[in-house]
């Protein structure tokens, strides 16, 4: 099936703005007596078609997103932590350069520690997730709890079986507790 382009349906007139479309002045900040008006698509826009019709992300996508922010997150609370147990462990005698120093270390380390823990769990995450998608051909909570589940016993398999069925079975509702909050914000907040 080729792509066939269509023409923009913009309209000159200010009055007939049923496309949904945003105004758009490019010559509103220099006081010039051009009035030439744009009109911006506020959808979406695709290169090919077929990248339209897909309703989830790619696998390198989801790879790349949950890895990006089990690191940030786990990066961004680890250096708090770090932060607190810097400010703990200065000492009556410390300069302020020292203690600056010593929190800075302290929220570099524990902050780098924790954030690559929580970004290899975003990265099993991603690929079980997109794995299920591939085997089961849908997108949906199933795929996303069962991720999750083999996300905590893969990282507590060496642990041993009982360890890595706690962490999956804590894996597993920790998923579906954040998906079901998630649809339950979707449904029952205006946003």
């Amino acid at each position: 099936m080729a792509y066939q382009p269509r023409a923009p349906n913009f309209n000159d007139d200010k009055e007939n703005n049923t496309s949904g479309g945003k105004l758009y002045n490019p010559y509103q900040d220099l006081k010039v007596p051009i009035q030439t008006l744009y009109r911006l698509p506020t959808s979406a826009e695709f290169l090919f078609q077929e990248e339209a019709v897909a309703q989830h992300r790619s696998w390198g996508e989801n790879l790349t997103y949950w890895t990006g922010i089990g690191y940030l997150a786990g990066a961004g609370s680890g250096a708090a932590k770090g932060f607190v147990e810097g400010v703990k462990a200065s000492e009556h005698g410390d300069t302020l350069k020292l203690r600056i120093n010593r929190i800075l270390n302290s929220s570099g380390h524990t902050g780098r520690r924790i954030g690559n823990r929580t970004g290899i769990l975003g990265l099993m995450y991603g690929g079980m997730e997109s794995g299920m998608v591939y085997l089961r051909d849908t997108d949906d909570i199933i795929n996303s709890v069962v991720a999750g589940l083999g996300t905590g016993a893969l990282y507590k398999a060496a642990a041993g079986p009982r360890s890595a069925a706690v962490a999956g079975a804590i894996g597993g509702v920790l998923v579906g507790l954040a998906v079901a909050g998630k649809q339950a914000l979707k449904r029952y907040v205006p946003i």
